[in-house]
């Protein structure tokens, strides 16, 4: 099994006031994080150019969802689709403002499952977050679920997902302001 990491880091961040991508450390973390993967997918939209510029050092590809605005679910289908043209047998899936999900986190969901078929998601105490781990038997349907800020939410619930505690390694938090 060969797993690409796939991260989401595309929005204007209208919240936090500016682009998560250009949150000082977070994307370079984001990346690092999925060291445990065969290869590594950032997809950027706002500020694409200034973010990119980010990753000079890292050995990563860059694909630029033109359609970012539309939200996260316009960038997971962008990732995917890119993927789907490799070899990959899975995908795992993360988002770039999650400061504190590590390689520890990646690793551990990597470790869930393989193979084509394999659907599984980090918990925090039992609620479901990312990293998320989807075989490619899935793609195309989390790809067409895609939409708006919702991602794959409606195709994981509608599937057996394995969830694969991580609550000693972090909170999963997602942050949307630096205050």
């Amino acid at each position: 099994m060969t797993t690409t990491g796939l991260l989401l880091a595309a929005g204007a961040g209208r919240r936090m006031g500016r682009p998560k991508a250009l949150v000082e450390g977070w994307l370079v973390h984001a990346v690092e994080s999925l060291s445990g993967c065969d290869g590594v997918v950032v997809v950027l939209g706002a500020a694409a150019d200034e973010a990119r510029r980010l990753l000079d050092a890292h050995d990563v590809t860059v694909v630029v969802n033109p359609d970012w605005e539309q939200g996260m679910g316009s960038s997971l289908a962008t990732g995917l689709a890119y993927v789907a043209h490799g070899e990959a047998t899975a995908c795992l899936v993360t988002l770039v403002d999650l400061p504190d999900v590590g390689a520890e986190v990646v690793r551990r969901v990597l470790a869930a499952g393989d193979g084509a078929d394999v659907l599984a998601r980090a918990a925090y105490d039992g609620t479901p977050g990312h990293p998320v781990l989807i075989g490619r038997d899935h793609w195309a349907g989390v790809g067409g679920s895609a939409v708006g800020d919702q991602g794959a939410r409606e195709y994981l619930a509608a599937h057996d997902v394995a969830l694969v505690e991580c609550g000693d390694l972090a909170t999963g938090a997602d942050v949307d302001s630096l205050s």
